[in-house]
């Protein structure tokens, strides 16, 4: 154990009793570290920086990624890219209708040799877990990713196995076809700390992907980190000062969206939580060590939109998450500054 010294600027302090401080050249450290992996990440995934960098923010807030979005838009080589810059294992599911829970967590057989009984690990255990088109699996399938993405490990036969950190999930699933799907329900939306969409690139960025498309590949990326880095990181992000009226800011922006009119139910404390430590990681990244509103509201469609469930007649009128999440930030007054943080 290290004594309560820093040794190195990516090493997170000791858990003390008294509140801990992050120092400048921490602050800086990780921001020159996550601009780095942004930097590795952009070259395979052209012209969308700042989606780049919210996957990354999700990552180091050890949280979960969904993307929803079109075929063939780089979405598993978004996933494949972080993976390579970490220096991560990764495994891809394809979720499918017939695909089993067991295949998706792993099974236990009995070896004859051995006499015993043998975990044989399924795909979840990997740094980040790509799960294709998450809603075509029936629920049952959907459901053995929820106790791996809350609690990070799977019990199979009564057994808990522990899965290696980081561990992120990536899941896709395409808005436009939804012939022979299953909608995922709130509880496993709730899990997901950000929802993303890559998009199309734009013109430029389009035309460098076809001039370089078989000179880039996502396994090729450099790797800037290893994962024993990336866990300090994110646990650095755990000590990053939050001042007393932004912790009143971001309780009023929750219980904005539970009363607003066109919303059944509004976000829960658990994404509340999440908005939190996003937010931490994203202030790390720009090199402070304190959160600012405008933190808050940077992260604040992509962590929310989701978590939102319109009433029925708004959601009829084409109301939409993102939507309210703006309406909230115009509606909720923005704390005054301290006078030192």
């Amino acid at each position: 154990m290290q004594d309560t010294e820093q040794t190195h600027p990516l090493q997170a302090p000791r858990q003390a009793q008294q509140q801990v401080t992050l120092n400048a050249g921490q602050a800086e450290a990780f921001a020159a570290t996550f601009e780095r992996l942004a930097a590795a990440v952009d070259t395979v995934v052209l012209g969308k920086p700042e989606v780049v960098r919210l996957a990354l923010t999700a990552m180091f807030a050890e949280g979960h990624i969904l993307l929803e979005d079109v075929p063939g838009t780089g979405k598993t080589t978004l996933a494949r890219a972080m993976a390579s810059a970490v220096s991560g294992q990764w495994r891809r599911i394809q979720f499918t209708p017939d695909l089993l829970p067991s295949d998706v967590s792993g099974v236990t057989i009995f070896n004859q040799s051995s006499g015993g009984f043998e975990f044989h690990p399924g795909p979840v255990f990997a740094n980040i877990v790509i799960a294709d088109e998450i809603n075509r699996a029936s629920p049952k399938t959907q459901s053995a990713l929820l106790e791996v993405m809350e609690e990070g490990r799977v019990t199979v036969d009564g057994q808990p196995h522990q899965v290696p950190s980081p561990f992120v999930v990536v899941a896709t699933q395409n808005p436009v076809e939804m012939d022979g799907t299953y909608r995922l329900p709130e509880a496993q939306l709730d899990r997901f700390l950000v929802k993303l969409s890559v998009g199309y690139p734009v013109e430029a960025a389009e035309i460098e992907v076809l001039r370089g498309t078989h000179q880039r590949s996502a396994d090729a990326v450099p790797a800037v980190v290893d994962t024993d880095t990336v866990a300090q990181m994110a646990e650095i992000a755990k000590y990053v000062y939050i001042a007393e009226p932004l912790y009143a800011y971001l309780v009023q922006l929750a219980q904005a969206t539970r009363q607003h009119p066109q919303v059944a139910v509004g976000v829960s404390p658990r994404g509340l939580i999440a908005l939190t430590r996003a937010a931490s990681v994203y202030a790390l990244s720009q090199g402070r060590t304190y959160i600012i509103p405008e933190d808050v509201k940077a992260l604040a469609e992509p962590v929310f939109g989701h978590r939102i469930q319109l009433a029925p007649d708004a959601a009829m009128r084409g109301a939409s998450g993102p939507a309210v999440v703006a309406d909230v930030f115009d509606q909720v007054p923005v704390p005054l500054p301290a006078s030192a943080a």
